[in-house]
């Protein structure tokens, strides 16, 4: 996949996504990533990228000229435009295994009090927000979403299972997990996950999973149990689950 990124601020982004997966997917080549200073395409002689806003209001607008060259100048026409807005679509995992499909994405981060609207009506084809909150930028909002998309990708990580059994991923929260030492300062691992029984080890997660969906996102266990055909031992699980939430 290729990533370009159009931003006033490339630095905050070379560090970040040079580390880690991401960084090491760039070296494999599975992931091109190219940061694009938006600055570099104003036309006046000062790099002005900001204006006051048509018909009064807080705050400085960016101006459509330096915005419009430069995704001219990638090429960016025929790509999925995506500008990180908290005036857009709530991102969730889906919407990252979606995008993770795609052979090219171009985001265009925001500053200041957003970008002209004729930027986004000619361009843009997705408008994106990682929550409901507003931050200085989009450029943090980016990192989020392309963090989350990478891992999607066949050979960002190394083996599919890792991202599989994931938070969201399946419907459900992750399940606790453990490593060694068996014992720590009185605290012990599950005897279930020293057995060896693999069928009771994912019996366990699976309770575990539905347990903390339950108590920390409600609204995804109740969407679980609506859309997914539960298995027998599930059925189980969450009868009773939900009887002892009532009886409390």
């Amino acid at each position: 996949m290729r990533v370009d990124i159009l931003t006033l601020f490339p630095d905050m982004f070379r560090v970040t996504l040079g580390e880690s997966m991401i960084g090491r997917a760039q070296e494999n080549q599975i992931i091109d990533i190219q940061i694009t200073n938006i600055r570099d395409y104003a036309e006046n002689k000062h790099k002005q990228v900001d204006d006051y806003p048509y018909g009064g209001g807080a705050g400085m607008v960016m101006q459509p000229q330096p915005i419009f060259r430069a995704l001219e100048a990638i090429k960016a026409l025929d790509s999925r435009v995506i500008y990180m807005s908290p005036k857009g679509k709530t991102f969730d995992q889906r919407m990252a295994i979606e995008l993770s499909k795609e052979e090219r994405l171009v985001f265009l981060c925001g500053h200041y009090e957003g970008i002209d609207q004729r930027v986004i009506d000619h361009w843009v084809t997705d408008e994106i927000s990682i929550g409901d909150y507003v931050l200085t930028g989009g450029e943090l909002p980016a990192m989020v979403v392309i963090d989350a998309v990478a891992r999607m990708i066949p050979g960002v990580l190394g083996q599919k299972e890792s991202f599989m059994d994931e938070s969201f991923y399946a419907g459900l929260l992750e399940y606790p997990q453990y490593t060694r030492p068996n014992e720590f300062q009185g605290l012990a691992v599950p005897d279930v996950l020293l057995s060896g029984n693999h069928k009771k080890i994912d019996e366990w997660r699976k309770e575990e999973a539905l347990k903390i969906t339950l108590k920390n996102r409600p609204d995804l266990f109740e969407k679980y149990i609506k859309e997914k055909e539960l298995d027998k031992y599930e059925k189980k699980v969450i009868d009773r689950l939900l009887n002892d939430n009532t009886s409390k």
